[in-house]
């Protein structure tokens, strides 16, 4: 089963301070709810593991991350990605392009993803898989907004000599409780110095409600056609 996931969403930072921390694969992992770079095996190959939990079900997968391309004038990474689940019932691939895209002041992260999932992760279905995706994004660009935020923040301490490591200090250091996945995309604050640290996995109770809510619109409009 594939599902493809196209995404706009803004940013309140320069296209440069965002397009910086776009390029570190680690820091860009530890955004994702669920996710965990466990292993840089060159500059362009990375192990890691992706946890997604839904009240008591769970699911884990190991996998490979390949940079397949860094396109600096385009402000545009390409990740490929691949892994099974800890149990060998299930398997899943990502094909996403990410580009950083200058507005006025600000910029947006345009994001294209396609998955493709097998086994037991098949039979969710693609209405519910898309659910779990946006859900996954929005968390995601939260924690990015707040990382590039931070990283701002890092280049103007004089005690940090690495930019992007110093964001991740600030970001992880400040609270400990994880970014909402009901937050609205469009409506991202400024992140701050006392920004949330990246959730270690999936809003369950959000990715629920979002999931009853889909099943039932489509109840009504079957009952409606």
């Amino acid at each position: 089963m594939k599902v493809v996931i196209e995404k706009v969403f803004p940013l309140a930072s320069t296209a440069d301070a965002a397009w910086q921390c776009l390029q570190d694969i680690e820091a860009v992992g530890n955004c994702m709810p669920g996710a965990r770079i466990t292993e840089r095996v060159d500059a362009t190959h990375y192990k890691g593991t992706v946890t997604v939990r839904v009240g008591p079900a769970m699911m884990s997968f190991r996998g490979n991350i390949e940079v397949v391309g860094l396109d600096a004038a385009l402000h545009t990474l390409h990740l490929v990605g691949k892994g099974s689940d800890l149990t060998g019932t299930s398997g899943a691939s990502m094909d996403l392009v990410a580009t950083v895209q200058a507005s006025g002041a600000s910029c947006e992260l345009v994001g294209k993803s396609e998955v493709t999932m097998s086994g037991k992760a098949a039979a969710f279905g693609g209405r519910m898989m898309n659910t779990v995706a946006d859900q996954i994004l929005k968390q995601f660009v939260a924690n990015f907004a707040a990382l590039v935020e931070a990283e701002s923040i890092a280049q103007d301490s004089p005690s940090s000599g690495d930019p992007v490591v110093g964001a991740v200090e600030i970001a992880g250091a400040a609270a400990a409780s994880p970014v909402p996945a009901s937050a609205p995309a469009s409506g991202l604050a400024p992140a701050t110095a006392s920004a949330p640290a990246p959730a270690t996995e999936l809003n369950g109770l959000a990715l629920a409600w979002a999931i009853l809510r889909d099943w039932l619109r489509g109840l009504l409009s079957r009952k409606t056609a």
